[in-house]
């Protein structure tokens, strides 16, 4: 079973950063791409950021310029860092990757989540 594995969640003041982590779990031959998603409390998830393993990045156009997702090629980590928090970035934060599997059929994969809460 491929479940990635997410780290990092907490509690939070407003104006501070947070740097989540996500680390592939499970037997796949490629990784297509990596991501991060969120669900605050009564809305759907969205899309935060997601990248290739080729360092294509792409962002949620609403926070583009509070978020950085970087990668390490070693082990697929993908990291998701988050700048000067807001309340509204309240959410369960999920990883999510687009693999190979060894069948060769494509797989979504999702993490349980990582709970973030951002205090005013």
């Amino acid at each position: 079973q491929v479940q990635p594995v997410e780290s990092g969640g907490g509690l939070v003041q407003a104006g501070e950063s947070l740097r989540l982590s996500c680390v592939p779990s499970g037997s796949f031959r490629e990784i297509k791409s990596m991501g991060w998603y969120r669900q605050a409390p009564g809305k759907p998830r969205e899309m935060v950021a997601r990248i290739t393993p080729g360092g294509n990045t792409d962002y949620a156009t609403s926070a583009k310029d509070r978020l950085t997702i970087s990668r390490t090629d070693a082990n697929n980590t993908v990291h998701l860092r988050v700048d000067s928090l807001k309340p509204e970035d309240t959410a369960v934060y999920y990883c999510n990757e687009a693999v190979v599997l060894g069948n060769y059929k494509l797989m979504d994969a999702w993490g349980q989540g990582t709970l973030v809460i951002v205090s005013s």
